[in-house]
């Protein structure tokens, strides 16, 4: 049958099991595309933590072993040699060369008297007649026995750093002063950044930038940083950017190694596979609508199916039901009418008979009492046509199949509604095929389905309108074909899918069903034949009833 739109019933059933369906399916997706990478991003947040506190716990000690080293080495250089042996003319240049040849980190030597006189130096500094008596780190010296300087800028104008170590030799004590090269200094420090955004940087303890950085500012600079009692992690702004600070205090220098990453740079592969998840996450979500909203389209379409062949069902059975009580029913009136007609033709005949035998010339009425007896007798007759249609009718509850000529069934059909189509002025016109058309099929279904049709055209036409009804074979798929044409105003265009769907109807309430043409679709569909509307050129609607050839033709 042709489809119709769908009643709201339909529809909220739709929406419910979209609804549902997609809250089951979307819930869970949605919960573990938000679980999933807010966990993925606290752990990838944590391992970076790790990371940024672990190189900096790494590179301290780098920097720590880096001091260490100096400080050994400047304790080997003065137990190796003698005040007198450094001191003599060249040998402290000899020593410092042979020094830079296994590490670059040195820029100058010097030997100091416990007066803080530049006994001996070798460098490119103009440091000789420098007294170092009143220096802080000469006092440190003294009374360390070693010291690691923070940067300051001293005699050389500059910002460097010192390792001293004071040797005891016999009665006599001296100091032997190193100048590290800040650029290899900064250059480990460097090296501890995980990043192009990320910093790294040693700060003293009165908080003056002991390397160059590049987010906290230049050497001996101060720089806002607190100074844990043991290294740890903590977020903060460096130069207006929110970054995580590792710190690491150093063992051989008063200083603390400053670790700065971006967390957002270090985020930014996990945010694209975020961005990813999320893109894929909104096309399962796409996919799964769109397949929930097909899914649940085939399931409404069947149910619409279903019910409404069940709706036709129904109705045919309860036509059947309705014809076959109509079917006794018509059955009794006309054995009930049978008798008293047979009884009033017998008593007309008995009349006419007596009739017969009196002389015209001696009645005043004869001829007026002769003709009113024959009346009597041809209304009879016409009385026991009908009963005779209403019998046959009745014996054709009982559907069967026989091969029967197409134009009498047609006929006798016509002939139930003549008297209404007269009586509104409307004519029935006949083009019936000359030749014995025959088709297989139950006579009583078959009218059924004529005189349902027939009497929707009666009604579309009005007074004054017209009906033809005509009887031809298509050689094309052999199958003869009863057409009805009317007059009417036709079907609208938009309601030609819909004529034969269960109670759907274009009469007011209370004039029909619906079920009409739902039941005659059906009918002919068991009968193995079809039926089809159409709206007719020349205008009015147009009904087209097929059923395949049968028997000699």
């Amino acid at each position: 049958m042709a489809g119709s739109a769908q009643p709201k019933k339909y529809q909220n059933l739709r929406k419910a099991i979209v609804a549902t369906t997609l809250c089951f399916a979307i819930l869970p997706m949605l919960a573990v595309g938000i679980i999933i990478p807010i966990q993925f991003t606290e752990l990838y947040h944590e391992k970076t933590v790790r990371e940024v506190e672990n190189v900096a716990r790494g590179k301290g000690r780098t920097i720590d072993i880096f001091f260490e080293e100096r400080t050994s080495q400047l304790r080997s250089l003065a137990d190796m040699f003698s005040f007198e042996e450094l001191t003599a003319p060249g040998k402290l240049a000899s020593v410092l060369r042979a020094v830079k040849a296994n590490s670059q980190s040195y820029v100058d030597l010097g030997v100091i008297d416990m007066e803080g006189v530049h006994v001996a130096y070798a460098g490119s500094y103009d440091v000789r007649d420098a007294n170092y008596k009143n220096e802080p780190w000469f006092t440190e010296v003294k009374r360390k026995g070693v010291f690691v300087s923070d940067v300051f800028l001293g005699f050389r104008k500059f910002p460097h750093i010192i390792i001293a170590v004071m040797r005891e030799e016999g009665d006599r004590s001296w100091i032997l002063r190193a100048t590290i090269d800040s650029q290899v200094f900064t250059s480990i420090v460097q090296s501890s950044r995980l990043s192009q955004e990320g910093d790294a940087f040693v700060v003293s303890r009165d908080g003056l930038l002991q390397t160059e950085s590049h987010l906290a500012g230049h050497v001996m600079e101060k720089v806002d940083v607190s100074w844990p009692r043991q290294g740890g992690i903590s977020e903060g702004f460096l130069h207006g950017k929110r970054m995580l600070l590792a710190k690491a205090p150093l063992d051989n220098a008063p200083w603390m190694l400053v670790v700065a990453e971006d967390p957002s740079e270090h985020l930014s592969l996990l945010s694209k596979a975020q961005t990813m998840a999320v893109v894929v996450i909104l096309l399962g979500l796409a996919a799964l609508s769109a397949g929930a909203w097909m899914v649940t389209r085939f399931m409404i379409n069947r149910l619409i199916q279903a019910d409404k062949e069940k709706a036709s069902y129904d109705a045919t059975l309860l036509q059947s039901s309705k014809m076959a009580a109509l079917g006794k029913l018509a059955a009794g009136i006309a054995h009930e009418i049978n008798n008293p007609l047979m009884l009033i033709r017998e008593h007309a005949g008995w009349i006419r008979d007596l009739l017969e035998d009196e002389k015209p010339d001696k009645m005043q009425h004869h001829a007026e009492m002769r003709n009113a007896a024959m009346k009597v007798e041809q209304n009879v007759d016409r009385a026991k046509d009908i009963t005779h249609r209403l019998l046959g009718f009745a014996r054709r509850i009982d559907p069967s199949s026989e091969s029967l000529p197409v134009n009498p069934i047609v006929d006798q059909a016509i002939a139930f509604l003549q008297n209404e189509a007269n009586f509104r002025g409307i004519s029935i016109e006949r083009d019936f095929i000359e030749t014995d058309l025959r088709v297989a099929t139950d006579v009583g279904q078959l009218q059924q389905v004529i005189l349902n049709i027939l009497d929707n055209a009666i009604d579309a036409v009005g007074k004054g309108g017209r009906v033809l009804v005509s009887t031809r074979r298509n050689d094309a798929d052999g199958t003869a074909q009863v057409i009805l044409h009317d007059n009417g105003t036709g079907i609208p265009p938009e309601r030609l899918e819909q004529i034969f769907d269960p109670f759907f109807t274009t009469k007011t309430v209370g004039e029909g069903t619906g079920l009409g043409l739902s039941i005659c679709y059906s009918i002919m569909e068991s009968l193995g034949g079809s039926i089809r509307a159409r709206n007719h050129p020349e205008g009015g609607a147009e009904f087209t009833i097929s059923l395949p050839v049968s028997g000699r033709q």
